[in-house]
């Protein structure tokens, strides 16, 4: 069984009894309605081999899932084709509950939506499509059997999916819920999934006894890839001072949102990942493949609800994606390095957002993150450093070009072709 996650003394990072615990999560929101036992089990075990250590999953039906062959529902279909709220399906909870112990047995903590977007009334969801709405006086009898079933496996409960909080009566869905949760399994840690580019979270949510991270979701838009950043580094400046991590960065081989022609390529997946972790959310950080968090097979329609997103690939298509290999890079790198105590660095003398600096707290190692090569120039003289270059591409490590000037830093163009980081180790 996986060990209790905790948090952190200095409110940044996990653990995971008493050591340091890195957060490698991938997105299979459509698992439990979608994927069959034997497919299921062929997916941990390559996400295992891969470092994966964590995995996102939607409780109920995904609104936007691919077409599935697996005839299950998680309540009662009543005449009319819409959901008996008030009567739950055992057999469906039976099954969630026999996947989630397969993938506990092979070390993963389970990050479970209890309510996405869909389910609640006046989200953002209600302008897109009309759905059966979750009644409030349900969700008691609902949460309820979803701690009985899950909480003996010690997950995170990720209250909300995809959400936004417009009103007082989508606020206290959420709010019930969470207290509720946090009552029946208090060993839990809970966040909120919220909407793409969202930065405020209702006061009641972030204070002491609420949510015990932030997660945030920097999303498939194509217009707003520097939210990775930019939101890391607004969390991270939090009064109530909690664990950051980007839950929804672009998903590999994703479609740009609101049907604009082209994917999201491994580089940026990447790029997403690398700022976002140097700027603030340095608890860990979210892999997506655009046809496992559907878990879409040939055939089956797909119909992009929601933002609107073009066709996925075959889940098995999918799951050997290159991008998951640069997640579990980067997890390398913060576990070889431990790089649990990160603080994001206003250095860069160069004119561009793009280009991410963190550092250690005691400086005893410095991380930059150049997506596109040139002259790097970095306001401080580190020359107690010894640095490497590693291409991200092809993992191979160059020595630098170095000069010193007044207080500067000058880091000279590489020999690589795309995005690099600078790792250096104080002497």
């Amino acid at each position: 069984m996986m060990g209790e996650i905790t948090i952190s003394k200095n409110k940044r990072h996990f653990q995971k009894g008493d050591r340091n615990f890195f957060y490698l999560a991938d997105t299979v929101w459509s698992a439990f309605t979608n994927a069959s036992f034997s497919e299921w089990q062929e997916y941990l075990d390559y996400r295992k081999m891969q470092g994966f250590n964590a995995l996102q999953i939607n409780i109920l039906p995904q609104w936007d899932a691919s077409g599935s062959d697996i005839d299950i529902q998680a309540f009662v279909v009543k005449a009319d084709g819409t959901f008996d709220f008030f009567k739950l399906n055992e057999a469906y909870f039976d099954r969630a509950e026999k996947m989630i112990a397969m993938a506990v047995e092979r070390g993963f903590l389970p990050a479970l939506v209890l309510l996405w977007c869909n389910f609640v009334p006046d989200t953002w969801s209600d302008k897109i499509k009309k759905c059966d709405k979750m009644p409030l006086s349900a969700i008691e009898n609902y949460v309820k059997c979803v701690a009985a079933t899950f909480s003996k496996y010690n997950p995170i409960y990720i209250i909300s999916g995809d959400s936004d909080f417009p009103t007082q009566l989508a606020k206290s869905y959420y709010g019930k819920a969470l207290a509720l949760i946090k009552k029946l399994s208090p060993e839990c840690l809970t966040t909120m999934h919220i909407q793409g580019r969202l930065m405020e979270l209702p006061e009641e949510y972030t204070k002491e006894d609420g949510i015990d991270f932030y997660m945030y979701q920097s999303g498939h838009n194509t217009d707003f890839r520097h939210m990775a950043y930019v939101m890391a580094n607004h969390f991270y400046h939090k009064k109530n001072m909690k664990p950051v991590l980007n839950s929804e960065p672009c998903y590999d081989q994703m479609g740009f949102s609101r049907r604009i022609y082209g994917r999201f390529t491994t580089f940026d997946v990447r790029k997403a990942a690398w700022q976002s972790v140097l700027s603030g959310a340095s608890a860990g950080i979210t892999y997506g493949a655009h046809g496992i968090w559907s878990w879409h097979k040939p055939g089956k329609n797909f119909g992009a609800t929601g933002e609107g997103f073009d066709k996925p690939y075959y889940w098995r298509d999918a799951l050997k994606f290159e991008g998951a290999w640069d997640y579990s890079f980067l997890k390398w790198i913060f576990e070889t390095y431990d790089l649990f105590d990160l603080k994001p660095q206003n250095l860069i003398a160069n004119t561009t957002e793009e280009i991410r600096m963190a550092m250690k707290t005691d400086r005893s190692v410095v991380l930059v993150y150049m997506p596109s090569n040139t002259t790097l120039t970095i306001n401080d003289d580190l020359s107690e450093y010894s640095f490497d270059i590693i291409d991200l591409t092809t993992k191979r490590f160059a020595k630098p070009v170095i000069q010193y000037i007044k207080g500067q830093t000058i880091m000279q163009m590489h020999n690589f072709h795309a995005d690099v980081l600078f790792l250096g180790t104080r002497r």
